[in-house]
This record gives C-alpha cells, structure tokens and sequence, in this order.
C-alpha cells in the first residue's frame, strides 16, 4: 500500500498524551487524559501500557496514582515516541514497499523524499519538552 506516513490512532493518542503528561507537575490519571483527549479511556490505556514498557512513562496505582514522565522531558524527542508506538520512520523517497520505478525516476520527483525527510528532521529536533500543554483541572 502507498503512504508517505504512517501514524495510526494510536501513535497520534499517544504523542499528545505524552505532551499533556509533559506539561503536568503531578501524575496524570488515564481517565483524565482520556477526557482531556476526547478518546477511549480503553485504547488510551493501550497505548499509555506501551510507552510505559518503552521506558517513557512510569504508572502509579491507587487515589494519587497515574502516568508521570519516566524522564525529563527536554530528553526524549517526538521520534523517540513515534518510533516506540509506530515502529521505524521511513526513510526512504518511495511509497510503495517495492519501489515500482525499479530505479527509473519517480513520477513525484523527490517530493516524498524531500516531506520525509523534513519530519524526520521535525521529529528528530523537537523535544517533547516544547510541545507540552498544562491542561491540568481544577
């Protein structure tokens, strides 16, 4: 299948969960995330299960429990949180998992090339420090 980026549901829930947890002092519940999210409490918990296995998040249970960042924030980058929920970014100017050009010119020149190239620079330069968002309730 042709696609110049693939970001599931799950991947996009889970780079702004993680900004929101980011821009928290205290943990966060998932509840809370899911409300603040407008998503699933239960697909939220999936993908929140996953960043903690990645080493992203630490999980605490009980009254004053919830997700916290597992590190500081300016350290961990917005591809390190892809990568850990979508698997490797490509890096390459093809759409399609057999390059149908076999090697001739591309019909969109270098244009996939040149779009995956700028968000990998994106993602790779942007601190998840600087997209945190306090949206802490009263």
């Amino acid at each position: 299948m042709a696609e110049l980026l693939k970001m599931s549901e799950g991947t996009a829930l889970g780079l702004h969960a993680m900004a929101v947890a980011a821009g928290n002092e205290a943990a966060i519940s998932a509840a809370v995330l899911a409300e603040e999210l407008e998503a699933s409490k239960d697909h939220l918990s999936k993908v929140l299960k996953n960043l903690t296995d990645a080493g992203f998040l630490h999980s605490k249970r009980g009254p004053s429990g919830g997700y916290a960042l597992a590190r500081p924030a300016e350290e961990i980058t917005l591809l390190d949180l892809y990568e850990a929920l979508e698997g490797p970014l490509r890096r390459d100017g093809c759409l399609f998992s057999d390059p149908v050009c076999r090697g001739g010119d591309c019909i969109l020149g270098g244009t996939v090339a040149k779009v995956r190239k700028e968000l990998l620079e994106y993602l790779s330069s942007t601190p998840l420090d600087e997209v945190a968002t306090s949206r802490r309730r009263t």
